[in-house]
């Protein structure tokens, strides 16, 4: 274990030079991982994808002993945000790589990451870049360009996030998060065809909408136009659970039934 202040990479790492690696971010409540199968089976579908060579030990049972034994040095058991990033070695480009390297952060986070939003977000669409709808859209890869620039430009004009098209010009997601839109009992969020990072908060409310007899869930195109006409929207992650949206440009939403979802399906998780 290494502290925070003390360099850690190479200058030749092949994550710094060329984003090529992958990264989870996961919390940690209570000294359990939450949603800790869907964080390791998204992030070894991911290695498997970029072709990573997995030694036999790094296995998801030595990474949670590791992210654990890291929390109780930072004593941060209680409530932690986790980074998990996952480099493909040091060496250029064309170099052949032994294997992979991870690092292991954590952090202790406030109390309201458990909570719900009261003073909901102002979004918009960042307008300068499109995802495209690839082989690899929707890892967490260390190649985060798009999501830095939307972040920045939503920081410029005073918003909390923004979304991110899709090269069709569909909706695919925020800076950090997932979009679900709502409608009567009616539940939309884009598909994963549709370029959206496959998130675990996503993937968990999915289950439960699904199995839940009150809502119908639809996976598919959301557009400019679903932001306009549908009634809810919120952003999903897996620090915050569920943030509810309050505006999009001049469309204003309210948020009964995702207060509803964030207690029936957020609120659970957390004991």
């Amino acid at each position: 274990m290494l502290a925070a202040n003390k360099p850690v990479l190479l200058a030749d790492n092949r994550g710094y030079r060329y984003g090529d690696g992958l990264f989870e971010t996961m919390k940690l409540v209570n000294g359990e991982l939450i949603l800790a199968k869907y964080h390791f089976e998204r992030l070894f579908s991911g290695l498997k994808l970029m072709q990573f060579r997995i030694p036999s030990l790094f296995t998801p049972a030595r990474l949670l002993k590791e992210i654990l034994t890291l929390c109780k040095k930072n004593d941060c058991t209680r409530l932690a945000r986790i980074r998990l990033s996952v480099f493909r070695g040091n060496g250029g480009l064309y170099d052949e790589t032994k294997g992979l390297q991870y690092l292991i952060e954590c952090w202790p986070v406030s109390a309201s990451v458990n909570q719900f939003n009261k003073n909901g977000l102002d979004i918009d669409i960042y307008p300068h870049a499109q995802k495209s709808c690839d082989l690899f859209c929707n890892i967490k890869s260390a190649n985060f360009l798009p999501y830095v620039m939307a972040a920045q430009y939503a920081k410029a004009n005073k918003l909390n996030d923004c979304l991110i098209n899709n090269v069709k010009g569909h909706i695919a997601d925020a800076t950090i998060a997932n979009i679900f839109l709502v409608k009567n009992n009616l539940v939309i969020t884009p598909s994963l065809s549709e370029a959206c990072v496959n998130g675990v908060m996503r993937r968990h409310l999915i289950e439960k909408l699904r199995a839940s007899p009150k809502f119908e869930l639809r996976e598919g195109v959301v557009t400019k136009n679903d932001l306009e006409t549908f009634d809810e929207v919120f952003l999903t992650n897996a620090i915050n659970g569920i943030r509810w949206v309050k505006s999009f440009r001049n469309k204003v939403y309210t948020n009964a039934q995702t207060i509803q979802l964030f207690r029936d399906f957020i609120v659970p998780l957390y004991g």
